[in-house]
């Protein structure tokens, strides 16, 4: 079983901004599982994405904490954008910046639309205690905080956020 391996941290600053190598924006949306994740029902969700000229299915197992299972399929670009159209009624939009640091690459992604303000930054590793480098504008983990994870973004925006769930720790 594919075992998708990330954590997520809260950027300390913009820093990360100079460092910058490429940029992509996607649209995902959820076919199944975003409401029934939130009411604790679900074992999995189900979401299609677009990145680029790029499209993908991916079915992601629905636990916290840094190692879950994924099952990701590419899909024609047409169909993907007709399933964000039509049949997806949870959408998030983001930009993804990569950057590079000692040789692990950390996704940034810039959260658009209904989370415009938040930014979420994420390390795919090849064990959940692998070493990786801490940058000075990484800052506080939040793996094992399910309001940052995209499902619940979807259904929950950044923007409805209480100062309560903005500043929890």
């Amino acid at each position: 079983m594919p075992i998708e391996i990330e954590r997520k941290f809260l950027p300390a600053s913009e820093a990360w901004r100079n460092a910058v190598t490429r940029s992509t924006r996607i649209v995902q949306g959820y076919l199944a599982g975003a409401e029934a994740l939130a009411a604790g029902q679900a074992k999995a969700a189900v979401r299609v994405r677009v990145a680029g000229e790029h499209a993908w299915l991916t079915v992601k197992a629905a636990v916290a904490g840094a190692a879950r299972a994924e099952f990701e399929y590419p899909l024609p670009l047409a169909d993907a954008t007709a399933m964000l159209q039509t049949l997806c009624g949870d959408v998030v939009a983001k930009v993804r910046h990569i950057v590079p640091s000692n040789g692990f690459e950390f996704e940034i992604d810039e959260f658009l639309g209904d989370n415009r303000g938040l930014v979420v930054i994420e390390i795919e590793l090849g064990e959940v205690a692998q070493a990786f480098p801490r940058p000075a504008w990484l800052g506080r983990e939040v793996t094992d905080e399910v309001r940052y994870y995209n499902v619940n973004l979807a259904r929950h925006a950044y923007v409805h956020w209480s100062d309560t769930e903005r500043n929890a720790c």
